[in-house]
């Protein structure tokens, strides 16, 4: 599982999730991707289950890139201890997730869309946040598209 090699400090505040992610919101490396439509902490064993998913059903065909990384670690008290004496120890790591966010991706000859979003629907069950599955050649299409219309206006504009 992913965890952190060493970190400066053992515990973290909780902190907000406010606003939408303004790092790590567009396709980088593969064709397909599950983006991340609303906030949350997402933990290594839920990033874990969700990339064995993918990879068990693309069956070692392409290729894999996970976005996030769980960074903040997460403490509990023990069961049935009474209140004061501190903060508990950290029990697990979350990485936090803001809309937008991409959390994995995908890619390789062998990776159709049909392919790539039957992948991300199993992977996506294993999350705790609402996603969406995008494409590079969707987007592509509608910049392209949005420009086409762009260019038809400003050229009746200077006809005028």
């Amino acid at each position: 599982m992913l965890s952190p090699k060493r970190t400066k400090f053992r515990k973290q505040h909780r902190g907000r999730m406010r606003g939408v992610a303004s790092k790590g919101n567009t396709i980088a490396f593969g064709q397909f991707a599950l983006q991340a439509q609303d906030c949350g902490w997402v933990t290594a064993r839920q990033i874990e289950a969700s990339r064995r998913a993918m990879t068990r059903y693309i069956k070692r065909g392409g290729q894999i890139w996970i976005r996030i990384f769980p960074d903040k670690p997460v403490t509990m008290r023990p069961a049935e201890t009474r209140m004061g004496s501190g903060k508990g120890n950290p029990e697990f790591w979350v990485a936090v997730v803001k809309p937008g966010r991409i959390l994995f991706e995908m890619g390789g000859e062998d990776i159709t869309e049909n392919i790539a979003k039957e992948a991300m629907r199993l992977a996506q069950y294993k999350l705790p946040v609402k996603t969406k599955f995008i494409s590079i050649d969707k987007n592509l299409e509608n910049s392209s598209q949005e420009n086409t219309k762009n260019s038809k206006k400003s050229q009746e504009e200077v006809k005028q």
